[in-house]
């Protein structure tokens, strides 16, 4: 048993007679790609309940308990959180089940999961209020981009750009974030993606790993809902479901663009933003984190970008260091 375990069923010792937990009860539920672990215990009942262990030394559980509060005013459905360890970095949630929407959803059954997540993301949004959670402003949204380079690029393709290559990309990443930062703002998930939405019923999607909720571009979460990290759809489904929500936005009220073409480009240009942060991360969590099966999952990211990249004139030169960066053979032409 490690140390971090003993400190983990010592504290869930405590709470043993007030919920009748066995700490030996104890199975692994999920990890991520942070130090954040989650674990799933009985009572004698066979009431489960999950724990999130997050190691003080890394990570918080502060941001998750405030953030919850604001899901729960959304009226949306977070787990319940019965005790807090804040020092020792532990709470106990209700377990919102075993079903992520990455496990249930396939072709048959997709338009109508979506449908319902896309619903809890505009109750979500319209909760908004300015100056309750942090800026999603340049210098998060730089710090993020440029985690593809220092840990994709260079830590894991071994690639040194040249000074005209630095350029081009600098020259890239200040367009997308230019992009970004124009767009309206309101609540952002951060992380809307398939693998942290649970099948539920009644109250479908449970939300989880919601911790890292900003203030920032309205596009962002629907552009995570349908540009999976862990998940591929067709384009014309990407659309459809992105048109969807793109209408029931407008009749709620919410600050999107009345010309769909002007919030699509939105859409894509803050999916390449998060496309390149998160190569970064799954290089990072490989490398620094010794976490290894995220990295099987980078192709999709890159095609995301190359797909984008070949889209817009302004972005090309980002497809040109694509291909300099994954040493393949340039399938277009380039202008500058």
């Amino acid at each position: 048993m490690s140390d971090r375990q003993f400190e983990r069923h010592q504290w869930l010792s405590t709470l043993s007679d007030k919920y009748g937990i066995s700490p030996e009860s104890e199975t692994p539920a999920s990890t991520d790609a942070s130090f954040r672990s989650y674990w799933r215990v009985a009572n004698n009942q066979g009431e489960t309940f999950i724990v999130m262990d997050a190691p003080p030394a890394f990570e918080s559980v502060e941001p998750f308990i405030r953030v919850t509060a604001l899901f729960q005013k959304a009226a949306l459905n977070v787990p319940t959180i019965y005790e807090a360890g804040v020092k020792n970095g532990f709470l106990l949630l209700s377990d919102l089940g075993r079903e992520t929407y990455l496990n249930i959803l396939n072709e048959d059954n997709a338009r109508e999961w979506m449908l319902g997540a896309i619903d809890s993301l505009i109750k979500w949004q319209l909760s908004t209020e300015e100056g309750v959670l942090p800026n999603y402003d340049h210098a998060l949204l730089s710090r993020e981009i440029n985690l593809f380079l220092e840990w994709y690029v260079d830590k894991h393709r071994h690639v040194t750009l040249n000074d005209r290559q630095q350029a081009l990309l600098k020259v890239c990443f200040e367009r997308i974030l230019q992009n970004n930062l124009a767009e309206p703002k309101v609540f952002v998930h951060r992380d809307y993606m398939p693998r942290n939405l649970m099948a539920t019923d009644p109250n479908n999607p449970g939300i989880l790993d919601y911790q890292d909720a900003v203030y920032g571009p309205i596009s962002y979460d629907i552009a995570s809902l349908m540009r999976d990290a862990f998940i591929s759809w067709n384009e014309s489904f990407v659309i459809d479901m992105t048109v969807r929500y793109w209408e029931a936005a407008r009749k709620a009220g919410l600050p999107v663009s009345s010309d769909f073409g002007l919030f699509w480009k939105d859409v894509e240009w803050m999916g390449i933003q998060r496309h390149l942060k998160i190569l970064g991360i799954f290089a990072r969590t490989h490398y620094r984190d010794g976490k290894d099966k995220y990295l099987a999952d980078t192709p999709r990211f890159v095609n995301y970008v190359r797909q984008t990249a070949h889209r817009y004139d302004e972005l090309h030169p980002l497809l040109y260091l694509m291909d300099q960066i994954e040493g393949t053979v340039p399938q277009y032409g380039y202008t500058f």
